[in-house]
């Protein structure tokens, strides 16, 4: 392990949530393939959704395609706070935009009676906040330019569901808005069982997969001054879950020793940062079905369903909802394999 004066002076790995790290590795993939989609002359899409489980990097793939967009000038980004009235949290973002509010005085958008701030002389203020909204977005339209709109770890809550619903008038109307969402799976799928919400089946979903651990190895490699054997096996104890990356990284910079003899402190980071909030989350036979898989490392389907008396029809119900959760793998025909780092040692300690 390499002497910390060595190389960065700063740890430059994060524990922190949605944060951008020193050192992390970019979903190039999937983030130049959302880009391409929104920049494209004719957009095949105009709203995406990134899913993994809790810690999988949603929130750094979101912010890496808003900054990039953020730079260009002919797109507008809008980050939007799920829990809050998204329409009038759009029209405010809009509306405090220097060259937006220009372009939106010599359009003479009376918007001084929705608290937006912009009033003008001999114009009635306009009272409806979709109205408000449509008139902003078709004058941002007719100059050429784009907004983006960023909603991070969705829920299927009431707020949601209108601006959702409002979001497909917009895009039946031809304006150029775009719409990135982030979420886990169970709550963007009760999102599109919505009725009215049902555009959002077509909208493609980008599910975050495990990091190369080559790069990650790599990663490990450049920093701690690990041999290439030594890289790649600490590279493993990650499963390219990505958080399990910082985590392993931040403990090995804290403590400057082997990472082998940091896994208790490993599995502690682990459990009460992400593990206990994503059981609690799981059904009781979904627990039942992670239990059973705790016996062996590879477990095999026919020894799981046998043991939890299980039919086969009623047994894939839970396996694929376990699967679109991120938290179990088919690494062959027949098999499962837990998906998650050390998420085999956590379920049985909740046993």
């Amino acid at each position: 392990m390499m002497n910390r004066s060595e190389t960065l002076t700063k740890n430059p790995f994060t524990l922190a949530f949605g944060k951008e790290p020193v050192s992390y590795i970019e979903r190039s993939i999937q983030s130049n393939e959302i880009l391409d989609s929104f920049t494209a002359e004719n957009p095949p899409y105009q709203v995406c959704m990134i899913t993994g489980v809790r810690g999988s990097g949603k929130t750094v793939v979101l912010s890496t395609i808003a900054n990039r967009l953020r730079r260009d000038p002919d797109w507008i980004v809008a980050n939007l706070n799920p829990d809050r009235d998204l329409l009038q949290m759009l029209a405010a973002e809009l509306s405090n935009h220097r060259e937006l509010l220009e372009l939106f005085r010599d359009a003479r958008i009376n918007l001084s009676f929705l608290g937006l701030g912009l009033e003008i002389d001999g114009v009635p203020p306009v009272t409806d906040i979709v109205v408000a909204l449509r008139n902003m977005l078709e004058k941002i339209t007719k100059s050429g330019r784009r907004v983006l709109i960023t909603i991070d770890e969705v829920t299927p809550s009431g707020h949601i569901r209108e601006f959702a619903s409002q979001f497909q008038i917009f895009m039946r109307e031809d304006l150029n808005v775009f719409l990135l969402m982030t979420g886990l799976y169970e709550n963007i799928y009760e999102l599109q069982n919505t009725k009215t919400l049902t555009f959002l089946y077509r909208a493609p979903k980008v599910p975050l997969k495990p990091l190369s651990l080559p790069l990650i190895a790599q990663k490990y490699q450049n920093i701690f001054h690990l041999d290439d054997a030594d890289a790649m096996e600490m590279a493993k104890a990650t499963m390219g879950y990505s958080f399990a990356f910082q985590v392993l990284g931040y403990l090995c910079w804290v403590h400057q020793k082997p990472w082998k003899e940091l896994l208790p402190e490993y599995d502690t980071y682990l459990e009460e940062y992400v593990y206990e909030k994503i059981w609690s989350e799981l059904s009781r036979k979904d627990k039942s079905v992670l239990q059973a898989m705790s016996d062996t490392f590879i477990s095999k389907v026919e020894d799981i369903r046998n043991k939890l008396q299980l039919s086969s029809n009623t047994f894939t119900v839970y396996r694929t909802r376990l699967l679109k959760k991120g938290l179990i793998l088919t690494p062959d025909y027949g098999e499962l394999q837990f998906a998650l780092p050390r998420f085999r040692e956590f379920v049985q300690r909740s046993l």
